[in-house]
């Protein structure tokens, strides 16, 4: 598909946007106004960015594990929702309950994020199953880091895809770092796209720091997806950031992390924009002024949102489909 010139603008919007939210969420975690864990997406912005603008969200279904603010405001959650979930307030995206790893939006087909090391990748192989048997014509996109790749429900997952041929996209948002382990410690296999060829799951290495690669890449998945043909996609991309706010990141050196700020994706791709003349150069000023006035006004927000009450502790536990009162008489008329 050929992107129009609006649409490439937008690709650029979203990238800043996600990087100027998530140093304001970092500057907000340091001033202990977001608590629990905080994994920022910073130098990742072109895998979430690229994807979305291939999908078709009125039909497909993304999921991703707890580094998960980029896919949550690329889909287009309301960046207030989403601040005012770190900030655990009630006007919060999941009513201040998830917080940073547990975004979720069913409207916008975005199914969250998941705490559990790759957990969300059989919830996505089943949502794939759905999709195939109720002929959506969709198709589902799991992302997940170089450390949950040797999971065993990884693989259990590709295997079951691939028999049931689901409309399912596997892709590894491989950042070089399961915490603070280089995958190439612990893989003996290093091209994660070739793990697919064991289940004869396609597979293919994208370069995840050019938003334009990620786009081509996954529109051609999708294609195949949708066909009952289930894709591997090993993206190669880079955090910035530690792998949370409380890691100091010994384990990689200076000269490493500026290497890959000299192939910033954002600046990669803000000059091809310039160089094609699809932007001038003061429009990438203008858009940093308007980036900035949202990500306030978002923080605004989350700061002035009330705290949820206590009673809420005991809203959400169970599906109002299934009433409490017949779970307390232990009745199972409902399984």
């Amino acid at each position: 598909m050929e992107l129009s010139k609006e649409q490439k603008k937008k690709m650029l919007f979203d990238m800043m946007f996600i990087r100027r939210f998530e140093e304001e969420a970092g500057k907000m975690y340091g001033l202990r106004k977001i608590g629990g864990f905080c994994h920022l997406y910073n130098g990742q912005e072109a895998v979430a960015v690229g994807t979305v603008a291939a999908m078709d969200l009125s039909k497909d279904y993304i999921l991703t594990g707890y580094r998960d603010h980029g896919f949550a405001l690329a889909c287009g959650m309301d960046p207030k929702s989403v601040m005012a979930e770190l900030f655990g307030k009630i006007t919060g995206a999941s009513r201040g309950k998830g917080g940073s790893m547990h975004l979720f939006d069913e409207k916008r087909h975005f199914l969250g994020g998941n705490g559990i090391v790759g957990a969300q990748i059989p919830i996505a192989t089943g949502v794939a199953f759905a999709q195939k048997y109720n002929e959506t014509g969709g198709a589902t996109a799991v992302f997940f880091g170089d450390g949950a790749i040797h999971q065993g429900a990884f693989h259990e997952s590709l295997n079951m895809a691939k028999i049931w041929n689901l409309p399912v996209i596997y892709a590894c948002e491989n950042n070089q770092f399961g915490m603070g382990t280089s995958f190439r410690r612990v893989s003996s296999v290093e091209e994660f796209s070739i793990m697919g060829a064991s289940y004869g799951i396609q597979g293919r290495k994208v370069d995840g720091m050019d938003v334009l690669e990620v786009y081509s890449a996954f529109a051609e998945a999708l294609e195949s997806a949708r066909k009952g043909l289930p894709v591997l996609l090993d993206i190669r991309t880079y955090r910035y950031k530690g792998h949370s706010m409380s890691d100091p990141q010994k384990y990689r050196s200076k000269e490493e992390v500026e290497s890959y700020r000299k192939h910033d994706p954002i600046l990669i791709y803000q000059d091809r924009l310039i160089a094609d003349k699809i932007i001038k150069e003061s429009d990438v000023e203008a858009l940093e002024n308007q980036i900035e006035t949202l990500v306030a006004e978002a923080v605004a927000f989350a700061e002035s949102s009330p705290e949820p009450a206590l009673p809420t502790l005991f809203e959400d536990v169970y599906s109002d489909s299934y009433p409490l009162e017949t779970l307390r008489q232990g009745g199972a008329s409902w399984l």
